[in-house]
């Protein structure tokens, strides 16, 4: 039976199809934080984003695209998120353990660019041939080739919806239009996670924001009507409340590994927040298996614990 923390936010799609709401409902239910409303995903994607030796010499076991499914399995996840290549290689022989996010573009470092824009590398189809529960999107923000990704997640949104499948969006800043700090700044990725809600993102990705202000008029507002942001914590509310008064589902990434306890600071900022959950990829399975297992449930103790 669903909770009533989860019947209330499917209440918040309500014009979506069955097929949508049961896919997010599933991953709603699954592993240790079933029914909290609360999702820990684990993504990995970085091996084509990043390269296999940054992304999997830290923790060699990972180069074996079972390894992550094993991990996210024994965490207790409510899914896992990958490209096509890592999916495929492995899904067989756990078909139907965990829900599955199909990461349908996907980016490489091999050349670096002022305006990046990911290419497609695969589809709605995929996601169906692999019994995925939702399809995983990258957006930049600020990137020169925002206008073509935002055209593209319009039609492929469509047609996933159109089958049943929810929608992720990764909305990450990005581009020429942007500095480096505002990147992470906080009017910033309020935008951005805003720009994901109105593009169909039935599930926000975003960055932790930090208290810098990039744009000069947001810079107005926010001393006008003082927007709080002094804490971790007020700037994930502040996100959150960009989501449509926060009625869909947003998560936080991990971002590059670092030490336990800013980890599990952040993720307690995130909480306190009202922030729906966590995407911890490198955090964890750069780690050694015991303590990515660890890890992982302390997080996840955070969240149960959370309102």
């Amino acid at each position: 039976m669903l909770t009533d923390r989860v019947k209330q936010i499917l209440s918040w799609y309500g014009s979506e199809s069955i097929g949508v709401r049961t896919n997010l409902a599933r991953m709603m239910n699954t592993g240790r934080l079933a029914g909290t409303g609360k999702l820990v995903i684990l993504p990995v994607d970085q091996g084509f984003e990043h390269g296999p030796a940054r992304t999997f010499a830290p923790n060699p076991a990972g180069y074996d695209p079972r390894y992550h499914f094993e991990l996210a399995l024994e965490a207790g996840c409510n899914a896992y998120a990958a490209p096509k290549g890592q999916l495929e290689a492995a899904a067989g022989d756990y078909a139907g353990e965990i829900p599955l996010i199909l990461k349908l573009n996907n980016s490489d470092t091999l050349l670096s660019t002022d305006d990046p824009c990911s290419a497609v590398t695969s589809s709605v189809e995929d996601a169906l041939h692999l019994g995925a529960s939702a399809i995983g999107f990258t957006i930049y923000p600020g990137s020169g080739m925002r206008n073509e990704m935002y055209e593209q997640i319009r039609e492929i949104s469509a047609e996933a919806r159109s089958v049943g499948l929810p929608t992720v969006i990764w909305s990450y800043p990005r581009g020429s239009g942007l500095s480096k700090d505002g990147e992470t700044a906080i009017d910033v990725v309020a935008y951005a996670a805003h720009i994901a809600c109105q593009l169909g993102a039935h599930i926000v990705k975003v960055k932790p924001p930090t208290a810098h202000i990039e744009q000069k008029e947001a810079k107005k507002v926010y001393e006008s009507k003082g927007i709080k942001i002094d804490t971790l914590a007020d700037r994930i509310s502040h996100v959150v409340e960009s989501c449509f008064g926060g009625r869909r589902i947003v998560i936080f990434s991990g971002g590059a590994a670092k030490g336990e306890a800013e980890v599990l600071a952040e993720i307690q900022g995130i909480a306190d927040g009202g922030g729906f959950g966590s995407i911890m990829g490198r955090n964890a399975f750069q780690r050694p298996k015991a303590e990515a297992l660890q890890l992982l449930s302390k997080a996840m103790d955070i969240y149960a614990k959370a309102k």
